[in-house]
């Protein structure tokens, strides 16, 4: 049976370079509001010789989360009683980058988006991926420490809290699993940044699928 990767945020950026290079060793779950990302994504993993299962939906939707999640069981579980789980690999990408501004001048729309986006999401995803993963399972987190910096309240302090429940559920299961990482990506010319840094030379920058490829490959 082919493995299942569930990658959230696959439109673009480097959710989209980690699902193109899993495939076709996995079979690709796509999760992304942007139709148009997933289906280009879909391209080129057909034409890698994979699979995939586009799921155009809004990750900060509890109800639309569960329903995924309740299907991908229905289609390819349950497992064998093993603690293995249904879904060997979850990418977690997706996440808002409101504009820099400074501390004094935070807008309320900008916070609430990326609170809701970075970090309220994953108060239902971890609890509804992670029966899917299993004790087997591994789940990727992508660390981006902004955190403190000037300018970068909106994106930096709710991008922090993100990898703080991150590692907290990494330390919960280091003995039983899932696995849980969080990867340290190098400066990349993706979207993101570009909002961030608008006059940077993009050539200085890692390329984004040279970078997945990366990143994956020192997983041990």
């Amino acid at each position: 049976m082919t493995k299942l990767a569930l990658i959230t945020g696959a439109s673009r950026g480097l959710g989209f370079a980690l699902a193109e290079a899993l495939a076709p060793a996995y079979h690709i779950i796509a999760v992304a509001r942007t139709v148009g990302g997933l289906e280009e994504l879909d391209d080129r993993i057909k034409a890698r010789g994979g699979e995939a299962t586009l799921a155009p939906m809004d990750i900060t939707d509890a109800k639309a989360m569960a329903h995924l999640c309740r299907s991908i069981h229905d289609r390819w579980g349950p497992p064998a009683n093993t603690g293995d789980g249904v879904v060997a690999l979850w990418a977690h990408t997706a996440i808002h980058a409101a504009p820099l501004t400074p501390a004094h001048h935070l807008d309320a729309k900008d916070w609430a988006k990326s609170l809701r986006i970075n970090v309220d999401a994953l108060g239902h995803l971890i609890p509804y991926v992670a029966p899917l993963l299993g004790e087997d399972g591994r789940a990727l987190f992508f660390d981006d420490p902004m955190g403190g910096e000037k300018f970068f309240g909106h994106y930096g302090t709710t991008k922090a809290a993100q990898i703080a429940l991150a590692r907290s559920w990494a330390a919960e299961t280091a003995r039983l699993g899932p696995r849980v990482e969080i990867l340290n990506p190098r400066p990349m010319a993706t979207a993101t940044r570009a909002r961030f840094y608008p006059g940077e030379d993009r050539a200085a920058l890692a390329g984004i699928a040279d970078e997945a490829q990366r990143l994956l490959a020192a997983l041990d």
